[in-house]
């Protein structure tokens, strides 16, 4: 009798070592997140990747035997931006001319004339604008030195 008790005594023990581990209260299940039905916004990519200065440099005359004529247009049909360089006194010293067009979609595109040349008299940049109002900053290197000579909104159809 006193083995069926120690039987029964130590089936019982084990019984409650077995499910001891099963009483503890366990935390909720977080529910599965619910995917969003919001869509991203692409952005455009600019042509030709450029650094934009954390300050806005001003515009400067060149000395006056370094001057130069330029043009800058844009079309009212196709909304290009053209800069046209028509030479001048400092025609000697101009070493290269450099335009960034800033459009109102948010692209940034660098250009330089002739291939970073010395540029000729009717050389020009050929640009792609927008319909909005877009942005033309010019830089000329003169007998070494870089200014910038133009910085300018452009809207379809005007001369500036």
């Amino acid at each position: 009798m006193k083995k069926i008790i120690l039987i029964i005594a130590a089936a019982l023990l084990m019984l409650l070592l077995a499910t001891a581990g099963c009483t503890e209260n366990k935390p909720a299940e977080q529910p599965a997140p619910v995917p969003t039905t919001e869509m991203p916004t692409p952005s455009p990519a600019p042509l030709v990747p450029t650094e934009v200065p954390a300050t806005v440099e001003p515009v400067v005359t060149l000395p006056p035997k370094q001057d130069v004529d330029l043009e800058l247009t844009k079309d009212r049909t196709y909304s290009r931006i053209y800069l046209l360089y028509n030479g001048g006194g400092g025609e000697l010293f101009t070493n290269k001319i450099e335009m960034r067009v800033t459009r109102s979609d948010g692209i940034v595109t660098d250009y330089v004339m002739s291939d970073g040349k010395k540029p000729k008299r009717g050389d020009q940049i050929e640009a792609q604008g927008t319909r909005g109002s877009d942005r033309c900053e010019v830089w000329v290197t003169s007998a070494g030195v870089r200014y910038k000579v133009m910085d300018q909104p452009l809207i379809v159809g005007g001369a500036y």
